[in-house]
């Protein structure tokens, strides 16, 4: 089944911002004359989802200002990180796997939600969308991928960078005793499983996480 819900995940500090997060949410810094927000909510609309679902935390006030009438939103009063996170936002996002994207971050190419759905099947609890990581240029890997799209964790092997964009089944978050916790640890149960997989970006993909991040992604998108 196809999801017809996204979250996006938008409550963080952005302290690697620094100054530019003193007074805003990282979500609302602007890359090529929109903020970061922008850019993922119109991933979402690109691809037709439906219900689309944002938490917040961090100097939230603007943030909620900008999304009433385009998305839903789950507050968190504490940080609960990305598991608990989507966990408290299932009432918002129904039942079934979902869409679930980080908002620091631009693409080209493919939209990221449409290849994702394209590469659903069953038998799948998650499916990441991955870049090789020498492309992008990060310093270690998250996962290896075998002939099947199979994810296992790198473990200092060469091999792909998670992107931040993913269809999961939520079933597991019930299982975590823990309010706050990672979806690192769902990941690696359903590795375990064998459910686990993995698809390449067909396109570009910047991480807007620091200053620098904003340079980068502008010169990726052709922004002067």
């Amino acid at each position: 089944m196809r999801p017809d819900a996204v979250m996006i995940f938008a409550a963080g500090f952005g302290t690697r911002m620094g100054a530019l997060t003193a007074n805003r949410p990282k979500p609302m810094i602007e890359v090529a004359g929109r903020p970061l927000i922008d850019h993922a909510l119109a991933l979402a609309d690109e691809a037709g989802v439906r219900r689309i679902v944002a938490n917040t935390h961090y100097l939230p006030d603007s943030l909620h200002a900008h999304l009433e009438g385009r998305a839903l939103v789950s507050h968190e009063p504490e940080i609960l990180e990305t598991g608990g996170g989507l966990r408290t936002a299932l009432p918002l996002l129904g039942e079934g796997p979902v869409y679930t994207l980080n908002s620091d971050a631009v693409w080209t190419g493919a939209n990221p939600l449409a290849e994702l759905a394209a590469g659903w099947r069953e038998g799948m609890e998650a499916l990441l969308l991955l870049l090789p990581s020498a492309v992008v240029g990060a310093p270690r890997s998250d996962f290896v991928v075998d002939s099947d799209g199979r994810l296992a964790r790198a473990a200092g092997q060469a091999g792909h960078t998670y992107l931040g964009a993913q269809i999961l089944r939520t079933d597991r978050l019930a299982g975590v005793a823990e309010a706050k916790f990672s979806l690192n640890l769902i990941w690696d149960r359903m590795i375990e499983a064998g459910t686990a997989f993995g698809l390449v970006h067909r396109g570009g993909w910047c991480d807007v996480g620091r200053p620098e991040g904003i340079t980068a992604a502008e010169a990726m998108l052709g922004h002067v």
